[in-house]
This record gives structure tokens, sequence and C-alpha cells, in this order.
């Protein structure tokens, strides 16, 4: 028996963006300014590929490179920003506290890795 792995599309990834979003597509296809039609040919049975410039609209809507989308793959950059996907939730829902509750949690956080990185170093 033979397994064919397929790797995610451009609208595979795209699709999946846009639920992380919390947006329905009508909703996305008005905040990235492109029509809902389109949205659709990129997303539907065809997965056309949008144009330079709207993939770029896309993209910077997600808050995603153009490569993510096309490719699954992060810019290669002196930052890995892969690594710090595991906590976009996280960082999300820290950017919508006000500062008065942000300040002690960004203390605390700091506190506690000030404290690894001496045991760390002690373990060494």
């Amino acid at each position: 028996m033979i397994f064919l792995v397929t790797m995610p599309s451009f609208a595979d990834r795209l699709r999946s963006e846009i639920e992380y979003a919390c947006l329905n597509q009508k909703e996305f296809a008005a905040k990235a300014g492109i029509k809902k039609r389109a949205l659709d040919g990129y997303l539907g049975v065809q997965k056309s590929m949008p144009p330079a410039d709207i993939a770029v609209r896309i993209a910077s809507t997600l808050g995603l490179s153009v490569e993510y989308l096309v490719t699954g793959k992060e810019l290669k950059n002196p930052i890995n920003v892969s690594k710090y996907m595991q906590f976009r939730d996280v960082i999300d829902n820290l950017l919508v506290l006000p500062d008065e509750i942000l300040e002690p949690i960004k203390k605390m956080i700091q506190s506690a890795a000030d404290h690894e990185r001496e045991k760390n170093k002690a373990a060494v």
C-alpha cells in the first residue's frame, strides 16, 4: 500500500491563517481589501495564486510573510520567527492588556527567566 503525503498548499495555509485570525472569508476579504470572489479563487478547487501585490496585501493583513504563505517557510533572517510561533496566541493576548496589568506580568516573566538562566549557569 502506498500513502501519498501532500504538503499544505498556499490555499491550505491561507485558509488556516484566516481561521486562526477568527475571521470568516467575507470579513477577511474586506479587511485585506480584496474581492471575496478573488479570495474564493485562491481558496477554491482551482487554488489559483494571487498576483504579487495581492499576495503582499493578504500576508500583511495576516501579519505573515508572503514566503510563508507560498512555501510554508519563514524568511531567512537573523531572527528565527518560527520558534516564536508557539507563543503567538499568548502574545496576541498580551497586546490587548493595559499597561497597569501588562507591566507586572512582564516583570514576573523577566524574574522567572533570570532565575532559570542562573540555574542553568550553575548546572554547567
